[in-house]
């Protein structure tokens, strides 16, 4: 249990950091750009994007945490962390690597 609400803190950390902090040295690929490159990206949009995953797969341990707790069902919290995992992490990559954030030239 505490596991779990731990990492949903870990990642609404991460959201805050990486929208509001402006973090953008966490997001892969992109601190290894040139600026050039990151001339071509709209990483407010990234930023915002990976800030939704990331509370949102927050929630999902969270709910799975209560969950757990009112069902007497500890395999709940297991099952939500692969959710969120399995389904936010592809999304992530895929939704922020495709053509809507890229600026045109």
């Amino acid at each position: 249990m505490i596991t779990q609400i731990f990492i949903a803190l870990l990642f609404i950390a991460l959201g805050v950091l990486i929208k509001y902090g402006k973090a953008y040295g966490l997001i892969a690929g992109y601190n290894t750009m040139s600026k050039e490159e990151k001339a071509h990206y709209d990483i407010k949009g990234i930023a915002t994007l990976f800030r939704n995953v990331m509370f949102t797969m927050a929630a999902i341990l969270l709910l799975g945490v209560l969950l757990s707790y009112l069902l007497k069902e500890p395999s709940i919290e297991t099952i939500t962390l692969f959710v969120a995992i399995l389904t936010g992490v592809p999304y992530l990559l895929v939704r922020s690597n495709s053509k809507i954030y890229r600026k045109e030239k």
